[in-house]
C-alpha cells in the first residue's frame, strides 16, 4: 500500500487537530519488494510440498477418518488453497507493486488470505476442543462424537468463514498509481474508516474468541494432564495419548505466537494510527511492523502439517510405513536386485562375493 494517505475527517474538515493532516506522509516501503517475494516464495514451496503430502495420506492412507483426522483434512485443505494463490502475490511484491491480473483476481486473492487465516484458526480450535474432550471427559466424547458431527463442523466453519469474508470482496480493490496497478490488501483510502470498523468486528469474532476458547481448553488440558496417574481415567493412562495432547499444546501455541497473534496486534496498531491520524514517523513505524508480520501470517501453512506429524493419529506411523513401502518397492524393481530361484532338481544355489564354490566350507 505505497500511497499518500488520505483522512476523510482532514477533507470534511473535522479533524479536531487543526494544523495537522498525514495527508503527504508516503510510506517508506522499499524494504516489502524483498521481504515479501523471498518469503512468500518459500511459503509457497513449503507449503505447497507438505500440504501435498498430508493430503496425500488423508485421502489415500488414513481411511476410515477419525474425527481428529477430518479436522486435519480440512486444515491441510486450507493450507493448500492459500499457496496456490501465492505465486500472483510474489509477482506483484517483485515487480514492485504492480498489479496486471485484474480487480477479480486482486479480490480472490486477498480473499483466500483471510479464509485462509480464519479457517485455520477455527480448525485449530475444533481440534483443540475435540482432544480436550478427549482429555476431560474421555468416556462421553468416545459415544457422542462422530466423524459426522465433524464433517458438519467443518462445513460450518467453511460457511461462516465465507460469509463473514463477503463484504472484504466489496472493499479489496485496485488503483491506478502513475503506471502501475496497486492491488490493495485493505481497500481505498476513501473507504479506509469503514473498512477498518468491519475488519475489527471480524477479527474479535474469529480470532478472539476461538482464541479465548483455546486459552481455556490448554488450562483445563494442563491441570488434568498434570493430576496424579491414579487420578486419571483409565483412557488417560496411555503415555502415547498424553504425549500428543502435550505435543498438539506446543504446536497449537507456537502457530499462535508465531502466526496470529503478531499479526493481529500490529494490523490493529496499524488501522489505529491510520485512522487517528498520527505522525507520518509513528506511521512507518507501525506500517513496517505490520508488513514484517504479513508474511509470517502465511507460515502457519508450513507449521500445520507438523502438528500433524507429531499429534496426528497414526500419521507419523502411517507415513514412515508409506514412504518404506514405496523405497523397497524401488529396490525390487531395480537391475541390481538379482533373486535366486531354486533349481529343478531342488538345490539351492549359494553364491557369496568373492568366494569359489570349488573350495571347502
Amino acid at each position: 500500500m505505497d500511497f499518500a494517505i488520505r483522512s476523510q475527517r482532514n477533507q470534511s474538515g473535522l479533524n479536531p487537530r487543526a494544523g495537522y493532516s498525514n495527508d503527504s506522509c508516503r510510506f517508506e516501503e522499499d524494504f516489502k519488494y524483498i521481504l515479501l517475494p523471498v518469503s512468500y516464495s518459500l511459503v509457497c514451496v513449503l507449503g505447497l510440498l507438505l500440504n501435498s503430502v498430508a493430503m496425500w495420506m488423508f485421502l489415500t492412507k488414513m481411511r476410515p477418518w477419525n474425527t481428529s483426522t477430518v479436522y486435519m483434512f480440512h486444515l491441510a485443505l486450507s493450507d493448500f488453497l492459500y499457496v496456490l494463490s501465492l505465486p500472483t502475490l510474489i509477482y506483484y511484491y517483485a515487480n514492485r507493486s504492480h498489479w496486471p491480473f485484474g480487480e477479480a483476481a486482486c479480490k480472490i486473492v486477498r480473499f483466500m488470505f483471510y479464509a485462509n487465516l480464519y479457517c485455520s484458526i477455527l480448525f485449530l480450535t475444533c481440534i483443540s476442543v475435540h482432544r480436550y474432550l478427549g482429555i476431560c471427559h474421555t468416556i462421553r466424547t468416545l459415544a457422542s462424537v462422530k466423524p459426522r458431527h465433524a464433517h458438519i463442523v467443518c462445513a460450518t466453519v467453511w460457511a461462516a468463514v465465507a460469509i463473514c469474508l463477503v463484504p472484504n470482496l466489496v472493499f479489496v480493490t485496485t488503483s491506478q498509481r502513475g503506471n502501475d496497478t496497486l492491488c490493495h490488501d485493505t481497500t481505498s483510502p476513501e473507504q479506509f474508516e469503514e473498512y477498518v470498523d468491519y475488519s475489527s468486528a471480524v477479527m474479535a469474532l474469529l480470532f478472539g474468541v476461538p482464541f479465548a476458547v483455546i486459552v481455556v481448553c490448554y488450562c483445563l488440558m494442563a491441570r488434568a494432564l498434570c493430576r496424579p496417574r491414579q487420578a486419571l481415567s483409565p483412557g488417560q493412562h496411555r503415555s502415547s495419548s498424553r504425549a500428543k495432547s502435550i505435543k498438539l499444546i506446543v504446536v497449537v501455541l507456537l502457530v499462535f505466537a508465531v502466526c496470529f497473534v503478531p499479526f493481529h496486534v500490529t494490523r490493529t496498531l496499524y488501522y489505529t494510527a491510520r485512522v487517528l491520524d498520527a505522525r507520518c514517523t509513528l506511521l512507518n513505524v507501525v506500517n513496517f511492523a505490520y508488513k514484517i508480520t504479513r508474511p509470517l501470517a502465511s507460515v502457519n501453512s508450513c507449521i500445520d502439517p507438523i502438528l500433524y506429524f507429531l499429534a496426528g493419529d497414526h500419521y507419523r506411523s502411517k507415513l514412515f510405513k508409506a514412504l518404506t513401502k514405496k523405497r523397497q518397492s524401488t529396490s525390487t524393481h531395480s537391475p541390481a536386485y538379482l533373486p535366486t530361484r531354486p533349481n529343478n532338481n531342488h538345490e539351492i544355489a549359494l553364491v557369496c562375493k568373492g568366494t569359489d564354490p570349488k573350495k571347502p566350507q
